[in-house]
């Protein structure tokens, strides 16, 4: 299956040591080789780089691993292709508009007997992925259920599409990032943990290549940085496991709801 990364900060923040560590499970540590993809927030704006190449051989992964882009929301993924072929549109993380905003998402998992669930009207998939079009009928759902207008209570837009990815979890495995460039969320299906640094930081070591980094030479004391992951990127912190079903919400790296 694919590999699922994301961060939630309340500075802008580069994601450059955790990429570093999943972007070597792109063929080194890892057999996801099928694409790989990253989208930064920059205030309404995002800029997302993808790539159907496997990202530990990519040459825009290099400059991903050597650019230090910050944002404050980041959503990340590399893929193991079981629905759809290799290819850019079949690339995750997706992107579509709502509400006068980007949202995006990436979903590690594998659906069955989703053809006739996930039919859609206002949003449609671009490629023939079953994680595209689950995107879709979530989005469709969320318009149905709440309108053309964002309501004042984005909270409770995000407890309706927990809602919806029980039901998306009925079908196989759906582990899911989704973020509207303020908030972050994470469903898990199977495989999700996080980590919340905060003061007083220290060093952090990738499991998946000799990089270390001590966060207090990077920091102030008033930051918070929450990163998502499929599996734990260090070796020498306590990351925090998601149970089936259960699902996280953050907003500028502190937890709203979970």
């Amino acid at each position: 299956m694919c590999e699922l990364l994301a961060m939630s900060a309340n500075v802008p923040t580069d994601i450059v040591f955790s990429f570093t560590g999943l972007a070597e499970r792109g063929g080194v540590t890892g057999p996801h080789i099928d694409g790989w993809g990253i989208t930064f927030y920059e205030g309404k704006g995002n800029r997302t780089f993808k790539d159907a190449r496997p990202s530990s051989e990519s040459h825009v992964a290099k400059l991903i691993k050597s650019y230090p882009i910050k944002s404050e929301v980041v959503v990340s993924h590399i893929r193991q292709a079981n629905r759809g072929g290799v290819s850019l549109e079949n690339t995750h993380p997706f992107t579509r508009e709502l509400w006068g905003q980007y949202w995006t998402y990436a979903h590690n998992g594998q659906l069955s007997d989703y053809q006739d669930k996930f039919i859609s009207t206002r949003f449609n998939a671009v490629g023939d992925t079953d994680s595209e079009m689950a995107f879709c009928w979530i989005m469709d759902k969320v318009v149905e259920q709440f309108g053309n207008k964002a309501p004042d209570d984005m909270l409770q837009v995000y407890r309706f599409i927990a809602t919806l990815a029980d039901e998306i979890r009925a079908l196989g495995v759906f582990n899911m990032i989704l973020s509207d460039g303020e908030h972050l969320m994470s469903y898990c299906s199977n495989n999700l943990c996080y980590i919340t640094r905060c003061a007083p930081f220290g060093k952090a070591k990738l499991i998946d290549t000799d990089v270390v980094i001590d966060f207090n030479k990077e920091t102030t004391p008033n930051d918070v940085v929450t990163v998502i992951a499929t599996r734990p990127l260090t070796k020498n912190e306590q990351w925090n496991v998601l149970a089936a079903g259960e699902w996280k919400l953050f907003k500028k790296g502190e937890l709203l709801i979970g």
